[in-house]
């Protein structure tokens, strides 16, 4: 495939997780040198599952990196490697985030749902460390193979990540990605709107998708 694809580009089931790091657009870029992404904080020893009906974001960004955090019943430190997937601005419809916690009074649901009654979240210049994703995407003037730091942005990698500014990178003006099922360690924004939020503690197992569901 060419590093550069001009147009409509779909993805069938289209794997972030798989991409080994991707540069950032100038408008996101400008968020990150101003520190819009807090990139210095440790995860916690929890993954988290999201879905949504649809994501439709804008200046899509995605770089290999490694979140570091805690590891539960231990003082040890966990990294996980992931991608960071970043857009200046993102529409999420029907979007459902889980966290399933075992108790002393057995398993507990912390369930997050929002942008299910006609009007979407909206976030602004998001960034999300994903480990897993499952999704069909199109993506709009797609690059393919550019470097983190190309001469032409004044992007620069994560802290801890992986990638350098001669590494393999992709970019994408415009990504709408849906029948969303994401597995996460951490999600960051400048802000971030949730209409019709609801958030509830449910008993046992019940998180937003299975992985049967995935196929």
């Amino acid at each position: 495939m060419s590093s550069q694809v001009r147009g409509g580009t779909r993805w069938k089931r289209f794997a972030l997780v798989m991409v080994p790091s991707i540069a950032a657009t100038a408008a996101v870029g400008v968020g990150l040198a101003q520190g819009a992404l807090a990139a210095s904080f440790s995860v916690s020893g929890q993954d988290f599952k999201v879905s949504a009906d649809e994501l439709v974001g804008d200046n899509l960004i995605q770089y290999g990196s490694i979140a570091e955090g805690a590891t539960l019943g231990s003082d040890k430190k966990s990294y996980h490697p992931v991608t960071v997937s970043g857009f200046s601005s993102a529409k999420i419809t029907n979007m459902c985030q889980s966290l399933v916690t075992p108790t002393p009074l057995g398993n507990i649901t912390l369930q997050l749902r929002t942008g299910n009654k006609g009007e979407a979240a909206v976030a602004k210049n998001i960034y999300l460390d994903v480990a897993e994703l499952d999704a069909d995407a199109t993506f709009t003037d797609l690059d393919i193979g550019v470097a983190v730091n190309d001469g032409s942005h004044t992007t620069k990698p994560k802290p801890g990540s992986v990638s350098d500014g001669a590494m393999f990178s992709q970019r994408a003006k415009t990504a709408t990605l849906t029948k969303v099922r994401q597995k996460a360690w951490a999600t960051t924004a400048g802000t971030f709107t949730l209409p019709d939020l609801k958030l509830r503690l449910l008993s046992g197992d019940q998180p937003c998708y299975k992985d049967s569901d995935v196929k």
